[in-house]
């Protein structure tokens, strides 16, 4: 067996003060825990980057959707950071994305972990701010374990560190040297267990207010015009499950973190685990959010029992992971400001702009603690969709890989887009800060569209719509369409894109026999086009 150096610190001795013996006993996480914990995160990196490979051309080319001149407008800060905006180069971005990769294969085996854990973060920092439009909360929450995992042993159990310091030193029994650690307890520790605290409580707090309390919430959740997935909005149809999934939400996120630092027996901390896992194998199955459940569940392996393992810690003593003094020194200062960002965002103090080196700090680690997912879930759907004019004369929806266009309520709604990256994209497309990268879509999907199609595919003009209807399907509220983006740009005479598709082809002929235009496609057609602002009230951000 591998044997490290390590300072006890018995549980017993009487100077340690009542406080610091819950500390250890809420914050202590077993050390092969967190090499199941090390397997995971290095999968999630690797995942993430294969699954943005689908896309590459579109999110990280300086002719795709996301150009580094948007990018920075969107931003307006540099303490911002992202290594894959150094150079607009798709190369250049490949080779980052390339780095998260590895980088995850490497802490999945446990090969130089501390490093690899390091690099992996700066990786994952710089394409999801490469590519912010279209990332969600599991990403950040991702990069926020991620630096509290640089601070800790992850590789002292099944790794390939492990094996080699095993054959530098030795056999355990020929060496003379104290056992590996069992139990980690350090600041470290402390602000992994705590970042799950704040994930929840954000999200639960958020979650108090009405439309939550009556159950409305999480049923338009649910819809495919929303978040949901088919599964999601078949169960939410039922009022027994909708009701008893409200409560089990909001209970869960408020009262089970409570109970994870309060009441630290193996019996109790494996039960919440089991919950949250649960949890987030549920949102994996009704919600469409990317990998944020994997993330979830990730998340919670570290805090597996050690009753569990089939030599469990001994009770009588906690291993404390020694840090040298600037890496601690480190941890717990980014500790601090995880903790001033999540009183800011839970608090009326909200809506007070943080100082400004205070903000920037933030910016810097990534740590920003805002968590309020689903908090408020308007009374209605919202669906995105195109209409592409052809060199034929056809007219069809490029979002959904060429299908008939369906103005109203598209059928599968979000969940028929090519994955949730673009439903997160297109979630947020319509509002004032995402504004910039308009014209950069429109102009990237035809030009995607036209790379891939013979020539009398090729797409002559585009239009992408966004619209909101108020109440929902059962609902009595008129449809608000508005066009967010167009192709080709319009000229300085102002003569463009619209003008030419409509003297090419009415409108008219993109719906079913039958069905009615919406009020703005009227207007369309008459020659005006109805702007975002004029949408009822656009979703809030997720």
């Amino acid at each position: 067996m591998l044997q490290v150096r390590i300072t006890a610190m018995p549980m017993t001795d009487p100077a340690r003060s009542r406080l610091t013996r819950w500390a250890a006993a809420a914050f202590t996480l077993d050390a092969r825990s967190l090499a199941i914990y090390r397997i995971g995160l290095g999968l999630l990196l690797f995942v993430d980057s294969l699954l943005r490979t689908r896309d590459f051309s579109l999110m990280f080319t300086p002719r795709g959707i996301f150009p580094l001149p948007a990018i920075a407008e969107y931003y307006g800060d540099p303490t911002n950071w992202s290594v894959a905006c150094w150079h607009e180069a798709a190369w250049w971005s490949g080779l980052v994305l390339a780095m998260q990769g590895l980088a995850g294969i490497a802490v999945a085996l446990g090969y130089r972990t501390r490093l690899f854990t390091v690099i992996g973060w700066v990786a994952l920092v710089s394409v999801v701010r490469r590519t912010a439009p279209a990332t969600n909360a599991g990403d950040m929450w991702l990069g926020c374990q991620l630096l509290w995992s640089m601070f800790l042993p992850l590789g002292d159990w099944w790794s390939l560190d492990a094996r080699c310091r095993a054959t530098e030193a030795g056999s355990a029994e020929n060496s003379g040297r104290p056992p590996r650690p069992v139990a980690v307890f350090s600041i470290a520790s402390a602000a992994l267990v705590l970042q799950l605290v704040a994930v929840y409580w954000g999200a639960g707090f958020s979650k108090c207010n009405q439309t939550w309390f009556e159950g409305e919430a999480l049923t338009h959740a649910l819809s495919v015009h929303d978040h949901g997935t088919p599964l999601g909005m078949l169960l939410a149809e039922f009022p027994i499950v909708a009701w008893a999934a409200k409560w089990a939400v909001l209970g869960g996120e408020i009262m089970l973190p409570l109970a994870l630092v309060t009441a630290t027996g193996p019996i109790v901390r494996g039960g919440i685990v089991l919950a949250f896992i649960a949890f987030h194998s549920m949102i994996w199955l009704t919600m469409s959010v990317g990998l944020f459940a994997p993330i979830g569940m990730v998340a919670w392996l570290p805090l597996i029992p050690s009753a569990w393992w089939p030599q469990p810690a001994s009770q009588s003593a906690v291993e404390a992971a020694r840090l040298r003094p600037a890496a601690s020194w480190a941890c717990s200062l980014a500790a601090a400001l995880a903790a001033v960002s999540f009183v800011h965002q839970v608090t009326p103090w909200q809506s007070r702009p943080l100082p400004r080196w205070l903000a920037a700090s933030l910016n810097l680690t990534a740590l920003r603690q805002a968590w309020a997912m689903f908090a408020l879930v308007p009374a209605q759907e919202q669906w995105i969709y195109s209409r592409a004019v052809l060199a034929d004369g056809s007219t069809v929806d490029v979002l959904r890989d060429g299908r008939p266009v369906e103005p109203v309520r598209p059928a599968g709604g979000f969940c028929s887009l090519a994955h949730h990256r673009w439903h997160k994209f297109f979630w947020v497309l319509p509002r004032p800060q995402t504004r910039m990268f308009t014209g950069p879509t429109a102009a990237a999907l035809a030009d995607d569209w036209n790379r891939r199609v013979t020539a009398d595919h090729q797409i002559r003009s585009l239009e992408i719509h966004f619209a909101v209807q108020p109440g929902g399907s059962g609902a009595d509220g008129a449809v608000r369409d508005a066009l967010i983006a167009s192709w080709p740009t319009r000229s300085s005479g102002g003569s463009g894109n619209l003008e030419r598709f409509l003297q090419a082809n009415d409108v008219a002929d993109a719906f079913p026999r039958g069905t009615p235009r919406p009020a703005a496609d009227r207007s369309a057609s008459s020659g005006r086009s109805r702007p975002a602002s004029s949408l009822t009230r656009l979703p809030p951000p997720r």
